[in-house]
């Protein structure tokens, strides 16, 4: 049995499958004549967890529209996942005691590729009903910069050409938003849902640098610009996502088919993007906005989905204890070890008692001290949760490498904030700090493309690397003694670790760790050995 609209009635006749409790065809009517919801990022987050809140709401009878998502940068999955099932997912939330709760999400009634669909893109944009855009492009969507602070070549371009024809997505989407200011200057809210701190300030800081390039080119008016900074008109409210929603695995496949469905296939795009007509996530699952919505909002908070809709500071606390305490530190520690070590999950690297040890030491002795409590989170029990449940789930197919992507990105809020809290306390010292300079050093030794057994591995992608692994040249696996001080200048880089390494006194400490893992196969578990005693 397909996967697709007209098969519907069969699939609510599978137990084990819930399916949506609304007519999913009059949704996407009343979403194509009054949209409400744009959303720019297809991936497997979007549908396992931002579809599944409206889905909520509509099977409450809490909304009548559902989502009309669109992708910019990978439009096979719109070609080849969406498209094919009428728009329709298989939602499988993996419990850690082995359930396999599965849904199907209809939430998302249209999905549009950016470079061919703009014409409908544009008109959406202009209805006076859209009350938000959101995103969950990653981090990397919002730079418009290169790491050394230069101007992206395309958003170059972009300054230059006519706003309509702008080719990077935040070009494209102050476009959009000045068709919408043109057509009737609507509120609109512009929602970042992605895992980046200040999220909101970061993607408002990309389109207004966007506008004003296109003001002093003469493409806009100063009234356009002043519309984008008016938050009565245009908002960015700064939000926190957590959910753990890895590449779609081989196991849950199986699973669907012995359901009944045909063509579960997982696919890999052009583009090295794996995805296929299902998804699987974690049972957790966290969401916490700025109220700033000014043509109004769904009622998420109601869909059970673990949303809190609170004030900036709330969200600020919350984004900060999640990134630099209560789990992305730890899952960063989990990746590079994970791959060094060989282990094959995240579960696995969690389950190794050297690297459960490390986080904790990392969690609860180091960040835990510095970071202050949201009060809607506890943020002892949140970590309590992530160890012991959720990175202890081993029916979560998360890969070490895949959170090892883009390391270089992360190390400074992960950890930089951790270490400027230090520098800052009366009462703590940041000589005290041992095992965050344990995960810098375990990730230099990572990226020597060496596992501890001496074998070559692959490396996760990240934007840093070609320039990390020329500062690495002429270290030896095996051969300590090649290491001359080549990581000095990495360690003074503040754009790197938000904080001069050197300057504060760790350099020496991450270096020590470093050279003893190089010693030879063995090498990175004995340091860990030694400095978890």
């Amino acid at each position: 049995m397909k996967l697709c609209l007209n098969n519907l009635e069969k699939i609510r006749e599978i137990k084990e499958v819930e399916a949506p409790k609304y007519d999913v065809r009059e949704v996407k009517e009343n979403t194509m004549k009054a949209p409400k919801w744009l959303h720019f990022g297809a991936g497997n987050l979007f549908r396992a967890y931002v579809g599944k809140m409206q889905q909520n709401l509509l099977n409450k009878g809490l909304e009548n529209t559902g989502i009309i998502v669109a992708e910019s940068f990978d439009t096979e999955i719109i070609d080849k996942m969406y498209k094919p099932y009428d728009n329709l997912t298989l939602s499988v939330t993996l419990s850690k005691d082995g359930d396999f709760s599965t849904e199907v999400i209809g939430s998302i009634v249209e999905s549009l590729k950016v470079d061919s669909d703009r014409d409908k893109i544009e008109e959406i944009v202009k209805a006076k009903t859209l009350q938000m855009i959101s995103f969950t492009i990653t981090e990397k969507g919002y730079n418009l910069k290169t790491p050394d602070k230069k101007y992206i070549s395309v958003v170059e371009e972009d300054f230059k050409n006519e706003p309509s024809k702008a080719k990077h997505i935040m070009g494209i989407i102050t476009n959009l938003l000045n068709i919408r200011f043109k057509n009737g200057a609507t509120p609109i809210a512009i929602v970042s849902m992605d895992n980046c701190a200040g999220n909101g300030e970061r993607i408002r800081e990309a389109i207004q640098d966007v506008a004003n390039h296109w003001l002093e080119n003469g493409y806009v008016g100063k009234d356009f610009v002043d519309y984008l900074k008016d938050e009565s008109k245009v908002s960015f409210p700064v939000s926190m996502i957590d959910k753990i929603t890895p590449r779609p695995a081989e196991v849950v496949k199986e699973y669907l088919e012995k359901l009944g469905f045909e063509d579960m296939e997982i696919v890999v795009t052009s583009k090295n993007t794996y995805s296929g007509p299902f998804v699987n996530a974690e049972e957790a699952e966290y969401f916490v906005v700025e109220d700033k919505f000014p043509n109004g909002r769904p009622q998420l908070e109601k869909s059970e989905s673990g949303v809190y809709i609170t004030d900036r500071d709330t969200v600020d606390k919350t984004e900060r204890m999640k990134v630099t305490t209560c789990l992305n530190p730890l899952h960063t520690a989990l990746a590079v070890y994970g791959c060094l070590l060989n282990e094959k999950t995240i579960y696995s690297a969690v389950s190794n008692p050297l690297l459960n040890k490390l986080i904790k030491n990392i969690g609860y002795g180091e960040a835990l001290k510095v970071v202050e409590s949201p009060k809607i989170l506890d943020p002892k029990e949140f970590i309590d949760e992530v160890i012991e449940e959720r990175f202890a789930n081993p029916y979560i197919p998360d890969q070490p490498e895949r959170i090892a992507t883009d390391t270089s990105q992360k190390v400074g809020i992960r950890y930089g904030e951790t270490l400027k809290a230090y520098m800052e306390s009366k009462d703590l010292n940041i000589s005290d700090i041992k095992y965050i300079p344990l995960v810098y050093a375990g990730w230099f030794r990572y990226l020597l493309g060496i596992d501890d057994d001496g074998n070559k591995r692959s490396i996760s992608p990240d934007p840093m690397l070609a320039m990390l692994q020329e500062k690495l040249k002429g270290i030896e696996f095996g051969k300590p003694e090649t290491y001359k001080g080549q990581l000095r200048e990495v360690l003074r880089n503040k754009m790197i670790f938000g904080v001069d390494l050197e300057e504060i006194g760790l350099a020496e400490t991450v270096e020590k760790y470093f050279v003893e893992m190089l010693v030879g196969p063995g090498a990175v578990k004995n340091t860990l050995k030694e400095y978890l005693k």
